[in-house]
């Protein structure tokens, strides 16, 4: 397990997504960040299909989608043939969240389970076993730019150690008020897959900030 640092895309700017998957690429993530959200489930509204795979065709990095909608169910198929590497839904959506995980993986991603910041960390431990990787949001969910909830924090290290109990390699990301500070501070509960908007795109040189993320984190990773 290892800490990898993932660009969101929801923080580029909207005029120039194509430029902004390549800079995150060139300077060095580890995977792009794209963010789904269908005005229901979350106030805001964002990208689509299309933007997924228009990154699929100008990168190689993989793509972590991060659906946000009431009824991903229904376009976990289209997300995969946009070119989705990995698909995160959220516990808190209406559908039927297991037989979904398992659609996801037997269509060949990544899936991932999502938990918005009020959210026990109980309430995923059912279907911890299916998933690849946790989502913890660190704000709510819908919009960038946010402060980090600090209280997430003791919910990291309860999943990381229900991992360890269990033998399971688990990957768990933190999104949400992501900097190099707030890195750490996830990194040491034992969240290793941290996406960065804001702190990352506003940067001049973002290749540097990629890497001090990255080996501040690693230095205190907690596995």
């Amino acid at each position: 397990m290892k800490i990898q640092i993932l660009p969101s895309l929801l923080a580029a700017d909207i005029g120039n997504l194509e430029a902004a998957a390549r800079r995150a690429e060139e300077c060095g993530a580890d995977a792009l960040h794209i963010d789904i959200m269908d005005g229901h489930f979350v106030p805001n509204i964002s990208f689509g299909p299309n933007v997924v795979q228009m990154c699929k065709k100008c990168i190689k990095i993989p793509l972590s989608v991060h659906l946000m909608l009431s009824n991903p169910d229904q376009y976990v198929k289209r997300f995969r043939d946009a070119g989705a590497d990995s698909l995160s839904i959220h516990i808190e959506a209406e559908c039927d969240v297991p037989e979904t995980l398992d659609l996801i993986s037997d269509l060949g991603m990544r899936s991932g389970i999502t938990l918005n910041p009020e959210t026990p960390a109980k309430m995923i431990f059912p279907v911890i076993d299916q998933v690849d990787e946790v989502l913890c949001m660190t704000v709510h969910p819908g919009y960038g730019g946010q402060s980090f909830i600090a209280d997430v924090l003791p919910k990291i290290h309860v999943i990381r150690e229900r991992a360890k109990a269990a033998g399971k390699n688990l990957d768990i990301m933190v999104d949400g008020g992501i900097n190099s500070d707030t890195a750490v501070l996830c990194a040491e509960q034992g969240a290793n897959l941290l996406v960065a908007g804001t702190s990352l795109y506003a940067l001049k040189d973002m290749r540097d900030g990629i890497y001090q993320m990255r080996q501040r984190a690693a230095e205190k990773l907690f596995v």
